[in-house]
């Protein structure tokens, strides 16, 4: 087995690592062509990238290699200070990035805002269209993208020759190939449309630039160059390397969603970027990147480990020494087609819709915009600075209204309330007129000293001035505490509370009198909270009930069915009484009813029994009732009470004896169930499932009947089969 697996890995890692060698070979030469540095520097990085980064880095199926994603800040750097000390400060960004994976802070690296990555795409997607399309039309790309756009009309307008048609016809055959047949498909798109391009220009005798390299390619010698000024060839130290990590780290979290292999150790991927990126420095190549478009094809390729992206590097080389002669045959026109492809699907409209979703377009258009308009480094800062006050805004922002019911204000505030809120809510409060009742909701998730101090000397002012003040604080009460002397000070001091549809009304309900209060300010609350949130789900309902399950329990106030199930409206059909009976024989008209009415009307496809601890019919029962209505009904449940055996909760007995025989009459209600002809025929049919369900109160705990075992099992745990 030790002997095989290498063959079996290299049966999957050997042909991807073909299928991306090549579609990396014209990607490379692309790249290298938009940033303006030696077309054989792209090749280099190619080779570098995929051994270097393959074999070092931390994410096994990513392939790494020069990067589109760089080619406007390469682009800039090498016009700044010249190829030459453009080849140091690669150098240096990858020392960079070692240090920067050995601190262990790679993951920092991913709170960068999607919307930043994604308009910073884009804005390089659109610069190197703008560039590349003055190379197709037959012209050279000037400086800027500005300067691009103000020149492309004039260059539309030019005479076009042979060039236009190469670069036309590349882009055509790149936007037709996934159209077309798979088994035409398995050829990569880029490298067909580069093959096809340079075969017509060849065959046809066109005279147009192609690529030009070195006379001889192994003869390479260190070109880094020291700077004469240090300032800027730091920043551009730091501006290269936080790019390309960013870049790397992304794509090799996008590409650990594409297979189900061993996750990426993203420190790791940053040494292993970092080293490539020495050594492509050192020996003339362009930086190198983590890339998503050849990781994905990798993917795609069936690869299983890194031996597939070390060994595309090493086809690379092979490529470069043996057949360099082919490649200084592409013409740049077919190149800069490539490129226009490339950066035109960088722009991707899904991720525009994304972060339109997510309100954060604007930190999109702004990144996009100022890597257009300024560069890569002012429109991917710019992106931040947005998302940082948008993060800010969203963070402390608070909704504050008021509403008129009839003589009183009801002032609801929600969201963060800070001294940021206090102006706005100052004026708000200053607008209610003095004397009136007013109800204060506050639904807030912070409260500053601030804000506090603020509401308090409002209601102050307000009471005195003969008005009242209700404060109701949904959620943690963080007004309250701070009257009581006990401000809390941040959100992880305070305490959790219980949403109001689950706890009691003494927990929340601060109202004297009698119960009908309780009961309207409840209903008040399902008004003001809850109704809007199920509007939708009632309104499907109103016309009738379509539920699945029967549901037969106590009446006892603790027992809540919807609860315990996690259930809502038109889910449960429920019948509730004195001990959650089904009076043998048929006896009660009522229950007669209910269940033909449930099995027979309303189809439904399980019956429920649920019993409970602490029921105090149980314990009449087993202590006998006392004379009246209770020992008359309780006469149904004595079946359950001459029950021989043990019934268990997950096969232990209960102390009290009123809880072991809440288990019983669980059991014998199933029973009692069976006796009614339509219950047994749709069971019998399997069109109704019987189960037996005990609620323990004090812990809170489910339990569900388990046929095979015999106990009452915890929900949850798997249950053999249901029913008595």
């Amino acid at each position: 087995m030790v002997i095989m697996r290498p063959l079996a890995v290299l049966r999957h890692d050997l042909p991807a690592s073909l299928v991306v060698f090549l579609v990396a070979v014209p990607l490379s030469l692309g790249i290298a062509l938009a940033s303006g540095a030696p077309v054989a520097a792209g090749l280099v990085a190619a080779v570098v990238g995929g051994v270097v980064a393959g074999a070092l880095g931390g994410s096994v199926l990513q392939v790494s290699g020069p990067a589109a994603g760089l080619t406007v800040v390469m682009a800039e750097t090498i016009q700044t200070f010249g190829w030459a000390v453009t080849c140091a400060i690669t150098v240096a960004a990858g020392a960079l990035q070692i240090l920067l994976g050995l601190s262990r802070i790679a993951r920092a690296a991913l709170a960068i805002s999607p919307a930043i990555v994604h308009g910073m795409l884009a804005g390089i997607g659109v610069t190197i269209v703008l560039g590349q399309l003055h190379v197709i039309l037959g012209g050279k790309a000037q400086s800027s993208a500005v300067e691009n756009i103000a020149e492309l009309p004039g260059q539309i307008v030019a005479h076009h020759d042979s060039a236009a048609l190469i670069g036309v016809l590349t882009i055509v055959i790149l936007l037709l190939w996934p159209k077309l047949p798979a088994a035409v498909r398995k050829v990569p798109g880029p490298l067909a449309a580069i093959a096809v391009a340079t075969v017509v220009s060849v065959v046809a005798g066109m005279t147009l630039p192609r690529v030009e390299l070195p006379g001889d390619l192994l003869d390479i010698h260190l070109v880094p160059q020291l700077p004469g000024s240090w300032g800027g060839f730091a920043l551009a130290v730091v501006t290269i390397a936080l790019i390309a990590s960013v870049e790397s780290l992304l794509s090799a979290v996008a590409v650990d969603r594409l297979h189900t292999g061993p996750r990426a150790d993203l420190n790791r991927e940053l040494v292993g970027q970092g080293a490539a990126n020495m050594l492509s420095g050192a020996v003339g190549g362009l930086p190198v990147t983590g890339v998503i478009v050849r990781s994905s094809t990798n993917v795609a390729a069936g690869a299983k480990t890194r031996v597939s992206a070390v060994l595309h590097g090493v086809w690379v080389l092979l490529f470069v020494v043996l057949l360099a002669g082919l490649i200084q045959s592409i013409p740049l026109a077919a190149l800069a087609g490539l490129l226009v492809h490339v950066g035109a699907k960088l722009v991707n409209p899904g991720h525009m819709r994304t972060v339109l979703a997510h309100g954060d377009l604007p930190v999109y258009l702004l990144t996009l915009g100022g890597v257009v308009v300024f560069d890569l480094l002012t429109g991917v800062l710019a992106g931040i600075g947005l998302a940082l006050v948008l993060m800010l805004r969203r963070t402390l922002w608070s909704g504050i209204h008021v509403e008129t019911e009839g003589d009183s204000r009801r002032v609801v505030v929600e969201g963060v309330l800070t001294f940021l809120s206090v102006p706005r809510l100052s004026k708000v409060l200053g607008a209610i007129p003095a004397g009136v009742p007013v109800r204060l909701e506050l639904v807030v998730d912070y409260l500053d000293h601030a804000a506090f101090e603020s509401l308090t000397t409002w209601q102050q002012a307000h009471e005195r001035a003969g008005g009242t003040v209700d404060v109701d604080e949904v959620g943690h009460p963080w007004f309250g505490e701070g009257k009581a002397g006990r401000p809390t000070r941040s959100r992880l001091a305070a305490s959790r509370a219980v949403p109001r549809w689950l706890a009691p009304w003494s927990e929340w309900q601060a109202v004297e009198g009698i119960p009908a209060q309780q009961t309207r300010r409840g209903a008040t609350e399902f008004h003001r909270r809850a109704a809007p949130l199920l509007r939708d789900t009632l309104s499907g309902l109103a016309d009738g009930q379509r539920p699945r399950t029967l549901f037969i329990t106590c009446g006892d106030s603790r027992i809540v069915p919807n609860l315990i199930t996690t259930s809502g409206p038109g889910d449960l059909f429920t019948i509730r009484n004195i001990g959650n009976l089904v009076p043998p024989g048929q006896a009660d008209p009522s229950m007669n009813a209910s269940i033909e009415y449930a099995v027979g009307v309303l189809g439904i496809e399980e019956i429920v029994v649920c019993g409970h601890s602490g029921c105090g019919a149980m314990a009449a029962l087993a202590e006998g009732p006392p004379p009246g209505p209770l020992a008359v009904w309780l006469r149904h449940a004595e079946p359950s009470a001459h029950r021989t055996g043990s019934a268990t909760l997950d096969g232990a007995v209960p102390d009290r004896e009123g809880d072991r025989l809440a288990l019983h009459n669980v059991l014998q209600q199933l029973e009692h169930l069976r006796e009614y002809p339509s219950v047994a025929s749709a069971e019998a049919a399997g069109r109704v499932q019987l189960t037996g369900m005990y609620f323990a109160v004090g812990t809170a705990q489910v339990y569900l009947f388990d046929g095979a075992e015999r106990t009452f099992r915890p929900a949850g745990a798997s249950v053999g089969v249901p029913g008595g």
